[in-house]
């Protein structure tokens, strides 16, 4: 279960590097164009950097700039996070408003598993970065990236890969140093390349198994072979790496569930998103008798009204935010019958 506020999603580091010509001598080379790559490491909770297997990722970060801590976008879930990252957009501003959703006008539920109903480019607002190089005569490219696969605002990046979370992250670092290393304007100004080992870990053993201490290391393995990459091509003169995550991790346990059967009658309702925010629709003349029922039932259970929101959440102005949103405490889990959530 993704582990909410300000500390759920750290900036990890950013590594610059600026070339200049020494005092009094002839004008300086114009300086080579300068890229950036922005690498996501999925689920990479904040305080991961300082395990033992991040050595890479310490490293990068002590030759830049690391920051302490990121306050994530509401609902801290993937696609939500991802897209408001590469648009700086909050979800209810950018449409992605969870990973899985309903929406009246499309007639569909946007879902990870439904792939076909995910390029549907209306479910797409704002304007993410590979699209913003791309209107500006530039040159951008991805290797996986919530979103970059799908034609947004009439434009894909100039490079893309469609996503295949079977790729071996050695290949996408060798695809996204191919792409860097083309000649002149051919190559991209901006690039994402994304990771999804410790996400995985996360959930499925926690986040304090040695399964997720494995993937920590297999994405700084990753990491370091990216930036490594950069300085053999010699491309360390203008690349610039940023990574980044987009949420933490909680542990759960089978004790701390809520079972949303033990308050009322599902069949009222239609649960669009169940953990840990629970995106709930009652059906025609339930309206008020499901809010009732769920309102200070749990103690870890929060309830609203959509428009009842905390301000701070930026959660409200987006038809696609179902009447009624439950948020569990950080750790619990929310569940009906034997539902199985996208991360």
């Amino acid at each position: 279960m993704k582990q909410r506020g300000p500390a759920a999603v750290a900036v990890l580091a950013l590594f610059v590097t600026v070339c200049s010509g020494p005092r009094g001598s002839s004008p300086p080379t114009p300086a080579p164009p300068q890229t950036v790559v922005l690498v996501s490491l999925d689920g990479f909770r904040w305080d991961y950097l300082d395990r033992p297997f991040a050595v890479e990722l310490r490293k990068l970060a002590a030759s830049g700039v690391r920051a302490t801590r990121m306050v994530p976008a509401f609902p801290t879930k993937t696609f939500p996070n991802h897209y408001t990252i590469v648009t700086g957009l909050y979800p209810a501003h950018h449409d992605i408003v969870s990973n899985t959703m309903w929406d009246s006008v499309i007639g569909k539920t946007f879902s990870l598993r439904a792939r076909d109903v995910m390029l549907d480019t209306r479910w797409w607002g704002g304007e993410p970065l590979w699209v913003t190089a791309v209107q500006q005569g530039k040159k951008s490219a991805s290797f996986f990236w919530p979103g970059s696969d799908v034609e947004i605002a009439g434009t894909f990046p100039t490079y893309y890969k469609v996503y295949d979370g079977d790729v071996p992250n050695a290949d996408r670092v060798k695809g996204m140093l191919d792409w860097l290393s083309l000649p002149g304007d051919s190559a991209p100004v901006f690039a994402t390349i994304y990771f999804s080992d410790v996400d995985g870990a996360g959930h499925d053993f926690g986040p304090d198994a040695p399964q997720t201490d494995s993937a920590i290391a297999r994405v700084d393995s990753g990491v370091g072979a990216l930036v490594a990459g950069v300085s053999a091509r010699g491309l360390d003169g203008r690349v610039n790496i940023i990574v980044v995550a987009d949420h933490g991790m909680a542990p759960t346990s089978p004790d701390r569930q809520i079972f949303l059967d033990d308050y009322i009658d599902t069949t009222t309702v239609i649960v669009v998103d169940s953990s840990p925010v629970a995106a709930i629709i009652p059906r025609e003349g339930h309206r008020d008798e499901v809010y009732r029922a769920l309102h200070d039932r749990h103690p870890q259970l929060a309830v609203y009204w959509k428009q009842d929101l905390p301000a701070r959440w930026h959660y409200t102005d987006n038809a696609r935010i179902t009447p009624i949103i439950a948020v569990a405490a950080d750790g619990w889990h929310i569940t009906s019958g034997d539902s199985d959530q996208d991360h």
